[in-house]
């Protein structure tokens, strides 16, 4: 076998690999169930959701990429809800008021929980600020994205989408 030849079969197999690699990251998995109490009071239980599409968003008032991104999942939430989509916004502070402020200023119409005893987060396994998850009508996980940069909405617009043809 020539030199060159092998140089060829390695590269596709490392590029059948990274493709792999890649829809195993993003491949379906339960979503952990959890109930947490509501900005509202009331405890808002994420099984009871099943049959909509729903984005978990994790985030913290003194992350700077969780406020740029809350107008944006807000716009998502108004474009998409009558559809069968909600975003779930889950503050993991063990002190809520700082979140409470945020808020006020931002108006969010999406249910906002509280996570003060990072038990959601630890079973989401968060460890970047904001942690997106997007779970599927049948509460499966389909997506996961850590950190936020400007575009990356349209990524989970995208997801979305597909989502409610499902």
């Amino acid at each position: 076998m020539s030199q060159n030849f092998r140089n060829k079969l390695m590269c596709i197999g490392l590029l059948i690999g990274c493709i792999f690699n890649s829809y195993a990251d993003q491949a379906k998995s339960a979503a952990a169930d959890f109930t947490l109490k509501s900005q509202s009071g009331e405890n808002l239980r994420l099984q009871e959701m099943r049959g909509e599409v729903v984005l978990i968003n994790f985030w913290a008032s003194w992350c700077g990429p969780c406020r740029q991104e809350m107008p944006y999942l807000e716009k998502i939430q108004q474009k998409y809800h009558d559809l069968g989509f909600t975003v779930l916004g889950i503050n993991v502070e063990e002190d809520s008021t700082a979140a409470k402020a945020l808020l006020k200023e931002l108006s969010v119409s999406f249910p906002i929980l509280f996570d003060d005893k990072n038990t959601v987060s630890e079973m989401y396994k968060v460890d970047a600020m904001p942690m997106t998850v997007l779970v599927d009508r049948d509460g499966y996980q389909r997506y996961l994205h850590r950190g936020y940069q400007s575009g990356d909405e349209v990524k989970y617009q995208k997801i979305i989408k597909a989502l409610l043809r499902e």
